[in-house]
């Protein structure tokens, strides 16, 4: 078999572990947090810090913006959540989300992946096969992804510097304005396609430590992913009630104006990294 198809292959293979481990760690933590999530955000919302610190914490902690995003929209439709109130547990899923990020950055590159992603897989599938309901069988699933999630990026990073071999692509440094919103455009796709702007942020990463692109290429792609995650609000939007439409409005606004500021400050922030 060619080197060129099985490099492919393992890139949909890391890129599917990585989606299936992101949905099943979203859904086990929902479940293993029974009412938690709604109680949260019902209860600790009665002003814009204190939302935006809960959401942030949810978010981080469920791995996923656009559960939380929404949760927060069905609760505003359903009148638990006044506007003002959801306005803040947005702009808080938006800061949450960069954990993902970070556990890829710090977690993802410097550790045996197997050596612990291996048992949380096996704990956690023992957990759900002997629970057909419950919190624990929402714990098992969140570790049996939190295994995959890290499987999946090892696979990824094999894919990528098989990529890198195999294609000779080097590294893409940006030379101009066309290219950035290239490569945000780019950005904005991946969130779209996989619903996901975690899931595009990581790959992203991964792909950048595999130098297939440059740092500069990199953040113009998670600048897109943060404009592309609004598509999940939007969707979720459609023939709600005009609270909840003006609630995603208000997101798409507010992440088209952070990438508009983001990428004003890019060669400020890349001289701060540097």
């Amino acid at each position: 078999m060619p080197q060129s198809v099985i490099v492919i292959a393992t890139l949909l293979g890391g890129l599917g572990l990585f989606l299936v481990a992101m949905d099943m760690m979203t859904d086990g933590l929902k479940l293993a947090s029974g009412h938690s999530l709604r109680r949260l955000l019902s209860n600790w919302t009665s002003t814009t810090l204190r939302g935006v610190m809960t959401s942030m914490a949810m978010t981080a902690i469920v791995q996923s913006s656009s559960a939380v995003t929404v949760a927060s929209l069905s609760f505003v439709n359903a009148g638990v959540l006044k506007m003002r109130q959801a306005l803040g547990v947005i702009y808080g899923a938006n800061i949450g989300t960069t954990m993902t990020a970070w556990l890829v950055a710090v977690i993802g590159f410097k550790l045996n992946i197997h050596a612990f992603a291996l048992p949380a897989i096996g704990i956690g599938a023992f957990l759900s096969l002997t629970r057909s309901k419950g919190k624990r069988l929402g714990l098992g699933r969140a570790l049996v992804g939190f295994g995959l999630f890290f499987l999946g990026i090892d696979t990824l990073q094999s894919a990528f510097e098989g990529l890198v071999n195999e294609f000779d692509l080097g590294t893409v440094r940006m030379q101009g304005a066309t290219e950035v919103v290239i490569y945000v455009l780019i950005g904005i796709v991946m969130t779209i396609l996989t619903q996901s702007s975690s899931a595009a942020i990581a790959i992203t990463i991964t792909a950048a430590g595999a130098e297939i692109f440059g740092l500069y290429a990199a953040a113009a792609m998670v600048i897109g992913a943060n404009v592309g995650t609004t598509s999940t609000a939007i969707l979720a939007a459609l023939g709600a009630t005009p609270n909840a439409k003006r609630l995603a409005a208000a997101q798409v606004i507010f992440n088209l104006g952070t990438a508009v500021v983001a990428l004003a400050l890019l060669p400020l922030m890349f001289v701060v990294v540097e």
